[in-house]
This record gives structure tokens, C-alpha cells and sequence, in this order.
């Protein structure tokens, strides 16, 4: 949420993502649908919360070791059923050419891959959640190796530029998932020296990972300036976005509680920008809050495409908010993650989260955690890091919150971890 000088980052340096927010629209209440890559990646393509899709997490929900773990987790999806419709299906059935380029995460091979699920076109997208590499040799199969020591950010913007031109007459929806910022955490060495040389600020100090974010924003730069050279700026909408908080130990996401894997703000809060000049006022921002699975009905509608009828999505489109024709209607946000995530390496504690499911109603956060039943509750208009637990003295508004998400988890079938582990070992 923190990693870019938009959002209030004086260490990262991304002048050409300032430059995008300037031209469009910022949100700072922009949340994951999970706080790690794969579900996110599952939401954002179908519309659908996690429980629908059933992927929870990056491989397996039995994660750490289990005699740590009270409850068996639900088994979590690596990938995604095809007979979901996705947003690039339904695009390009109305005309548009589809291209994913850069990380997939949601499956693999002709039965899996982006172009089992509505892509025409995809480069370097596999069931791989990294890189193995930032700098050439890659090793992967759906990317052709360029040169030893080509850095992958470079590489991928380079494919995402040859894309527009070469379709620059005709409707295209490219999606450009970039492996960085994502471990391992390498970097140009001339960038790295740069950072080296600069005070750190807020708790965010790794020049390498700096370096990765001012690579990224070159990227953007350049797109930008394609879509501009073309003529297609003002016919192009273009959306900024993130998968899940920043990697603890690596970033800070301070003023926000938490990191990448927690269902805390700092793991789920994430920064948007969305630009279409001339029609999104430039230099606008809005604090409604939205969530990945809202961007499939909104594309459509900002696009002029028929939702098919016998489709149902979860997400709501804001595209009245970003056309200036009001603001969406008011809702709950949801969250349910029913299996674990051990803390990073040299990271405090065992967990990073335990199964617990979240709803956001208005300013209110209302968190139950599923081993024990605990309830936290937030009040984020007064509170954002969130410090003050206010279950205590607000005990019928949690209630109330509590018997809401129930109603969700029933609606939308979300299955709760509630056997216990017979390895469990209480400290």
C-alpha cells in the first residue's frame, strides 16, 4: 500500500505511477481478495470470492508444521476449474484480442495456462507463483530466453509494447502481471547503488528491492509513453494494482497493521490507480472501498460489454464512480482464509495467520478467528493501523457483523476448518 510515492512513500522513488495517479483516479481504500498472489489472481479473472473457486492460497493450506496447527485446514485449489467463465472470456467473445503476459499462477499447460481460460495470446505465464530468476536464464517454458543478464521486468514491458503496436487497430485486453516485485529479491546493480546511497525512511530501507519498484515504474513509464505515441491514451483504460500487502522483512507497510499473508490491513490494503482521460477525472481520488472482484463488471460496463445473462458474479461494478455518475451502492467486504501461513524466515512468531474469516461494513472491521473464536474488532476511520481492539465495548455491533458473515459463508458455501488436529502440540 506504501510501496509507491503516491501513496506516501518517500524512499520508493515511482515518478511515472505519481504521473499515472495524477492522470486518473487513486483509491485508498483498494483491498485483495487474499493476502497472498494465487487467490487474488483466481478473483480478480472470475468475479467470484474465494470460497466459490476454492483457491485460498499458494499451494498447499496445510502450511508450517503440524503440531502447530489446531485445526485441519480445508484443503485449498492450485488451479483454476475451467468451467469458470473469466473476464478475458467474455472480452473476447465480444471482439477484444486477449493477451496475458508475465505471471499466471493459476494453473499450467494447455489444460491450465491462460489460454485454457480465454487468452489468445500468453507469455511467460505458467502454474509457477516465481521467478527463478530475475535475470536471463529464466527457465521458463512459456518465455524464450533473451540474452544472459537481460533483467525480466525490461523483458516483459518490451512484450507488453510489441503487443500494443502490433494491435493497435483493433480492441485488446492486456494483462501484464509482472513477476517482480515477488522473491527473489534481485535488482540492477547500478539501481541497487542508488539506493544504497539514500537515507532509508518509515521503516522501508532495502536499496534491492527499492531498485525492483524503480524498474517496475520504468516499465510503466514506457507504456504509457507507447499508448501515448500511438494515439490510444484517451481510448485505453489503464489499471494499477496489486496482489497482496508488501513481504515483512523486506518492506515496511506502516502506517498499515501487518504484512503480505496476514489478513490485517497491511496485508490485504493495497494501492489502485485507474486512468482513461477524458473520461476519469484526472487527479481525482476516492475512498470508496473496492475489491478485485469488482474489476470484472466494472471493465465490462466501462467497456460497453454485455454481462452474459446467465452469469453471476460477486463483484460490483464502480464505474458510475469513475464516469462521475455517483457512487456505487453501499456493501460489506468479505474475506475467508480456512488453512495457515508460517511466519517468513527471521520473522516473529509461528504464524503469519491462522484460519479467520474478516468482513468490512462502513469503517468497521470485524475479524473471527476460527481456532478459538476470537473476535477483534476495528474501527478503521479512527484507527488504520489497527491498534485498539473495540470488541469489548461494542459488543452488539459485532454481533450484528458476525451474524452477517455467517449469512455470507452460507451463501457463498465457504466451508470452515472445524476438526481438530490430532498433532497438535498446545505451548
Amino acid at each position: 500500500w506504501s510501496d509507491v510515492s503516491f501513496m506516501g512513500s518517500q524512499y520508493y522513488e515511482t515518478p511515472h505511477l505519481d504521473q499515472l495517479a495524477r492522470e486518473g483516479m487513486k483509491f485508498t481504500n483498494a483491498y485483495t481478495n487474499a493476502p497472498n498472489c494465487a487467490p487474488t489472481r483466481a478473483c480478480l479473472m472470475t468475479g467470484l470470492y474465494t470460497p466459490r473457486h476454492g483457491i485460498f492460497t499458494v499451494g498447499t493450506s496445510e502450511r508450517g508444521e503440524s503440531r502447530n496447527r489446531k485445526l485441519i485446514p480445508i484443503p485449498n485449489k492450485t488451479e483454476l476449474d475451467p468451467r469458470f467463465t473469466t473476464l478475458p472470456e467474455v472480452l473476447k467473445a465480444a471482439g477484444y484480442h486477449t493477451a496475458s503476459i508475465g505471471k499466471w499462477h493459476l494453473g499450467k499447460g494447455k489444460e491450465g495456462g491462460p489460454q485454457a481460460h480465454g487468452f489468445d495470446l500468453n507469455i511467460g505465464g505458467d502454474n509457477e507463483g516465481r521467478t527463478r530468476s530475475h535475470f536471463a536464464p529464466y527457465h521458463n517454458p512459456n518465455l524464450q530466453e533473451g540474452p544472459d543478464g537481460e533483467y525480466l521486468t525490461d523483458r516483459l514491458t518490451d512484450e507488453a509494447i510489441h503487443y500494443i503496436e502490433a494491435h493497435q487497430s483493433s480492441p485488446f485486453f492486456l494483462y501484464l502481471p509482472h513477476y517482480a516485485v515477488h522473491t527473489p529479491i534481485q535488482a540492477k546493480e547500478e539501481k541497487i547503488e542508488k539506493y544504497r546511497n539514500k537515507s532509508p525512511h518509515g521503516g522501508q530501507n532495502n536499496p534491492t528491492y527499492a531498485a525492483m519498484i524503480e524498474s517496475l515504474d520504468e516499465g510503466v513509464g514506457r507504456i504509457m509513453e507507447t499508448l501515448d505515441r500511438l494515439d490510444l491514451r484517451r481510448k485505453t483504460l489503464v489499471i494499477f494494482f496489486s496482489d497482496n500487502g508488501g513481504h515483512g522483512g523486506i518492506t515496511s507497510n506502516a502506517p498499515l497493521r501487518g504484512m503480505k499473508g496476514m489478513l490485517y490491513e497491511g496485508g490485504i490494503r493495497v494501492p489502485l490507480v485507474l486512468s482513461l482521460p477524458g473520461t476519469i477525472a484526472q487527479d481525482s481520488v476516492s475512498d470508496t472501498p473496492v475489491i478485485g472482484i469488482d474489476f470484472f463488471p466494472t471493465i465490462l460496463e466501462v467497456a460497453g460489454v454485455a454481462k452474459p445473462a446467465d452469469l453471476n458474479l460477486d463483484g460490483l461494478s464502480f464505474a458510475s464512480l469513475l464516469l462521475g455518475e455517483g457512487q456505487p451502492s453501499d456493501r460489506s467486504l468479505f474475506w475467508h482464509f480456512p488453512g495457515y501461513l508460517q511466519m517468513f524466515e527471521g520473522g516473529e512468531g509461528v504464524w503469519r495467520t491462522t484460519p479467520v474469516g474478516v468482513i468490512r461494513k462502513g469503517g468497521w472491521k470485524l475479524m473471527e478467528f476460527f481456532e478459538d473464536g476470537n473476535l477483534e474488532l476495528y474501527n478503521l476511520e479512527d484507527d488504520l493501523g489497527e491498534q485498539h481492539n473495540l470488541i469489548d465495548d461494542h459488543h452488539e455491533l459485532a454481533q450484528e457483523l458476525l451474524s452477517e458473515m455467517r449469512s455470507w459463508r452460507k451463501k457463498t458455501g465457504a466451508k470452515l476448518p472445524n476438526e481438530t488436529n490430532p498433532d497438535y502440540v498446545k505451548n
